[in-house]
């Protein structure tokens, strides 16, 4: 009896910690994560956690929030809820109970009057502002009673298009009083009207997204027709919110979705979702993370039925501590918050309804230390409280930007026992190593963040480090260099005369140093690398293994700077990325010039195009040392050394055909073009002929399948 009432108080007691544990278990589905620079999703630890839900039960309002447009809270904590569907600004205390509505009013006339839709609302200077959506107007109330204070009618204004139709949906105002205003239907930009009402001007329009169709329509038509049609383009911002410096942050929805992923990729201003623009319309938004804002990794086709597809749609955007600042994409109920270089630190959130999903996100506001995230669908907000580690993220920025930077490189190296994947944190210690003057430590913490910028930064001043020490030996290492080179192309000369009378044989390492004579004399090289056979295919087939040669150090040989994923092609690729488009053109030339009386035969085309490949190690091998001295502001000169080099093998190989062929030089140039027609002609009939062998391969496959089978 003893033995079954304590198994019967062991199950009870695991039960009951099994009861406990569901909950939680439920509740870690909610994760934070950041991107890696290969734009994958890397897991983080939580910067800020679900604390609570507040609805209007909690609030003490007996009617419901119903389709609640905004969010807003003051320096108090007092929390202000754009309810839309009920046509009121609900007002809350900082523990988020009920202490005023504003619904209705007596206007300046001392007419009754009431709010209708109203999208957004501002708390600043002392008053409140609301966006009164469906009255077109702005209304402007106390913030200690909700007393009203006047009204701001739809502006006028010549620039104005005809038909233009005011419709508020959100605004800022400055400390100077300066509104803001976004209209839903208003496509020029944001509304800038001055304190008194009266129109300012437009600031930051969107630039608009054409596709390639519209783009060639709009040559036929007239300027009335083109005006016509830019009114119906959708290029409208939909939130705001500004700083204390008086930055306006605006985003917007109504980007062409290839257009807004490929600003994310490149980190693009033009299709931004998001922009930060000063008094006269400029983005100013500092971009220096991996990618551009918003979701990275989307998909455009899922075999979750449940999974969000395509790009982000950027609702709003909040301010928070020490100059971040967080968006929220309503698609994915996803926060995104990066700090002011555009660097992202985390992402949480979800679509559910557990305790921190949200169904429908609507808005998002920073209250201290905590977030905000309103969601339409249930009526209700949810409160985020930060935790240890996003304090320690702020504390972190905070003494970055104070530039107290040993407190910063503590703050960082905690996090990164926490989170070794948060780059963010390598950079963080790298700047302060650096002005520690710490240079090569510093490199190496830019280098495990991709951070080319300040590796750059911390290499030059390493390098005059470097310089300094070995500043006598400098010269003597470019004189012995000249007078090397000098020598070697004195020697080739030399020998390249002495063959040319001798009338003897030519040895493989004489028809190699031709190329020298070649490359400098094209006319003269290959008259005679044709009709005095100075080279051969053993030549030819030298310059193509130094030219693969060449490639293959170059994508191992070249500096972080110029490689910072450490990636490069194998050995495999290098060899077809060099063959293929020879034989190609090989190919191509002969069987187009044997129909133009073409003078070269095939093994003439094949030996002039791999000797032309001769200047390409001369000025890549040297270019490629370079990356390894040079800065990132110096790279341009690596990358015009190797661009003379691409260009120098483009003349030789004219020449060459020219000559061999013996054409004049319009002829020459249309039978160039026609080779580069030849090429793409044989590689889709390649192409083709691979295709249709796959699929009979396919098709004999599944026959011997079906009959083994069947027997």
């Amino acid at each position: 009896m003893n033995k079954k009432i304590v198994r019967i108080a062991a199950l009870t007691l695991c039960l009951m910690m099994f009861i406990g544990v569901v909950p939680a278990v439920a509740a870690s589905s909610y994760g934070t994560y950041t991107y890696s620079q290969d734009g994958f999703g890397v897991a983080s630890p939580d910067a800020y956690t679900p604390d609570q839900i507040v609805d209007s039960s909690y609030m003490g309002i007996s009617t419901a929030l119903k389709n609640p447009a905004d969010l807003e809270t003051d320096e108090d904590g007092n929390v202000y809820i754009a309810d839309a569907g009920n046509n009121r600004i609900v007002v809350l205390d900082r523990y988020y109970k009920y202490k005023f509505s504003i619904k209705s009013f007596t206007n300046s006339n001392g007419i009754p009057d009431a709010l209708t839709n109203p999208n957004g609302v501002y708390i600043g200077n002392g008053f409140i502002y609301v966006a009164d959506t469906d009255n077109k107007r702005i209304v402007i109330f106390k913030k200690e009673n909700g007393a009203y204070v006047r009204t701001v009618e739809e502006p006028q204004a010549d620039v104005f298009p005809a038909n233009s139709v005011y419709r508020p949906v959100a605004l800022s105002v400055d400390s100077a009083g300066t509104m803001y205003v976004i209209s839903s239907s208003t496509y020029m930009g944001v509304i800038a009207l001055n304190s008194d009402g009266s129109f300012q001007c437009f600031v930051g329009a969107q630039k608009v997204t054409l596709s390639a169709w519209e783009k060639l329509w709009r040559y036929f038509q007239t300027e009335k027709q083109k005006e016509r049609a830019e009114q119906y383009v959708s290029t409208e911002f939909n939130n705001i919110t500004i700083d204390h410096r008086g930055f306006i942050y605006v985003t917007t929805s109504s980007i062409d979705a290839s257009a807004q992923q490929a600003a994310v990729r490149s980190k693009g201003s033009d299709y931004s979702p998001v922009k930060k623009l000063n008094v006269s319309g400029d983005d100013i938004m500092k971009r220096t993370g991996f990618f551009g804002f918003g979701e990275v990794k989307i998909q455009s086709k899922s075999t979750n039925v449940t999974a969000p597809l395509g790009t982000s749609v950027i609702i709003d955007v909040a301010l928070g501590p020490q100059n971040t600042w967080s968006i929220i994409d309503s698609k994915r109920s996803k926060v995104f918050t990066y700090d002011e270089y555009g660097n992202l630190l985390f992402i949480f959130g979800d679509i559910g309804t557990q305790l921190g999903n949200i169904r429908t996100m609507a808005a998002i506001t920073y209250q201290n230390e905590k977030i905000l995230l309103l969601d339409k669908s249930s009526g209700a907000f949810t409160v985020y409280t930060r935790t240890e580690y996003g304090e320690i993220l702020l504390n972190a920025i905070e003494n970055q930007n104070n530039r107290k930077y040993d407190k910063a490189q503590e703050d960082w190296e905690t996090i990164l026992q926490r989170n070794n994947n948060f780059d963010a944190a390598y950079i963080g210690i790298g700047k302060a190593l650096y002005r520690s003057g710490k240079w090569t430590e510093s490199m190496e913490y830019f280098t495990s963040a991709y951070d080319t910028k300040n590796y750059s930064n911390s290499f030059k001043m390493y390098r005059k480090d470097l310089i300094g020490k070995v500043i006598y030996i400098i010269p003597i290492v470019v004189i012995a260099v000249c007078v090397g080179a000098t020598k070697f192309f004195g020697y080739a000369a030399k020998v390249n005369k002495e063959v040319a009378v001798s009338g003897k044989k030519r040895t493989f390492w004489q028809e190699i140093l031709y190329a020298n004579h070649l490359i400098f004399h094209p006319f003269d090289g290959f008259w005679d690398l044709k009709h005095e056979k100075r080279g051969s295919l053993r030549g030819a087939i030298f310059y193509i293994v130094l030219a693969i040669a060449t490639f293959t150090y170059q994508s191992a040989g070249s500096a972080y700077i110029f490689n910072p994923t450490d990636s490069y092609p194998s050995i495999l690729v290098q060899i077809i990325s060099v063959i293929v488009p020879l034989m190609l053109w090989v190919i191509g030339n002969w069987c187009l010039t044997t129909l133009m009386e073409g003078e070269g035969s095939f093994k003439d085309i094949f030996i002039a195009t791999s000797y032309a490949l001769a200047p390409l190690p001369l000025l890549i091998i040297p270019a490629t040392i370079c990356t390894n001295f040079v800065t990132a502001n110096e790279a341009a000169l690596v990358t015009l050394l190797e661009s003379f080099a691409f260009i120098w093998l483009g003349l030789l190989i004219f020449t060459g055909t020219m000559v061999t062929h013996d054409y004049s030089l319009v002829k020459n140039a249309v039978t160039c073009i026609g080779t580069i027609v030849a090429m793409v002609f044989i590689m889709f009939v390649a192409l083709l002929f691979t295709t249709l062998l796959t699929n009979v391969i396919g098709f004999i496959t599944a026959i011997i399948t079906e009959i083994t089978y069947r027997i």
